[in-house]
């Protein structure tokens, strides 16, 4: 009989960390005191009510949010609206691969910038500029996808910096900041802010599920309306229901809570992958996630991960090879989610991984 397979692959939790109770009682009461709107159209901004709880939560004016379904919709309206064919646009390297995908398809000159223990070098963000001002700079500050670091605080300031001194937008894509595993989150780049250059991007798909698809964006009131208006021509709306549930679940606690246990839960994941690796994957190089949901790891140069996924199938595991979230290279690396992973299965998929990696070798001797 097939193994099931253990899949490191998915950015999305295991049902058994997903809040079902908590978001019924919220749809419940969405549906007794906000069906009027719940059931209705909306505008391009989505929920009033989620907005302004938006709003107060990143200390700026309603008029600088807008409610959209997931994150990735609201990047994909700003990608449309700023983003023309043969801008350049940097990304760091490697970068969530969505991203890459959404901005190849508007004609982007993507130009990439390597990733350190502690984020993007802006020093490479900079020598960009100097070959021409990009458009648009893409930043995943804390927890990064795929590559699990965090964006140090001298960095966020040098590129809030850069984005003043150049003129470029600074789009600062943060769904993960609120998965972390100790510690208060660092200041945003967006509170840093004083020249209006810095939008920044979240999304309820980590703190409540994916399946609510609500996420948002915050940036300068002018482009907010501008993008607000574009969401109003193509869709009229976001989804007003799941908007009011997400906002009954922000102002009666429950999102916080349910923010503690998933942290705990994922947490312990994070902590059985990392020794699991150490005892079966020495050779691997990672950085430890302070948060979020992945791990990228590096590899021998021996290592080509897509021929890797290949064998790792065949020993019933899976993972998401390095290439898919850069520009060139990464065929040394991957990323592994631990999200989806309940702890106990963690230690068993990184063993098939170990094996499937040394079946490889056994048949390609160097």
């Amino acid at each position: 009989m097939a193994k099931e397979t253990i899949s490191f692959a998915r950015g999305a939790p295991s049902a058994d960390i997903l809040p079902a109770e908590a978001v019924r009682e919220a749809a419940a009461r969405a549906l007794e005191s906000d069906w009027q709107r719940a059931l209705s159209y909306g505008t391009g901004r989505g929920h009033p009510g989620l907005a302004e709880w938006i709003a107060e939560l990143h200390g700026v004016s309603p008029d600088c949010v807008m409610v959209t379904n997931g994150s990735m919709e609201a990047a994909a309206l700003l990608f449309r609206n700023l983003v023309a064919d043969g801008d350049r646009v940097v990304v760091e390297r490697p970068s969530y691969d969505r991203t890459l995908l959404l901005l190849a398809q508007q004609g982007a000159d993507l130009v990439g910038a390597p990733l350190e223990e502690d984020g993007v070098d802006p020093a490479a963000v900079e020598a960009a500029c100097s070959a021409g001002v990009p458009k648009l700079v893409h930043v995943i500050p804390h927890f990064h996808n795929p590559a699990g670091c965090t964006l140090a605080m001298p960095k966020r300031e040098r590129l809030v910096a850069l984005a003043a001194e150049h003129g470029f937008t600074l789009f600062e894509d943060d769904p993960y900041r609120l998965i972390s595993f100790g510690g208060e989150p660092l200041k945003t780049m967006l509170e840093m802010d004083e020249a209006d250059r810095v939008i920044h991007a979240s999304s309820f798909s980590k703190t409540v599920s994916p399946g609510v698809r609500v996420g948002y964006l915050v940036g300068p009131e002018e482009q907010i309306a501008t993008l607000a208006k574009r969401a109003n021509e193509q869709y009229i709306s976001p989804s007003m229901i799941a908007e009011s549930i997400v906002w009954e679940l922000c102002r009666s606690g429950a999102l916080e809570q349910n923010i503690e246990l998933v942290n705990a839960a994922l947490r312990e994941r994070r902590d059985v992958l990392v020794d699991s690796l150490r005892e079966y994957l020495p050779e691997a190089s990672f950085v430890v996630p302070e948060g979020g949901y992945f791990l990228w790891l590096d590899l021998e140069d021996d290592v080509d991960t897509p021929k890797l996924l290949g064998e790792a199938k065949e020993q019933g595991v899976t993972f998401v090879a390095g290439p898919d979230f850069m520009l060139e290279g990464g065929n040394s690396s991957l990323r592994l989610s631990f999200a989806p992973v309940p702890a106990e299965q963690i230690p068993e998929g990184i063993e098939r991984l170990a094996r499937a990696l040394e079946r490889q070798r056994a048949a390609s001797p160097a």
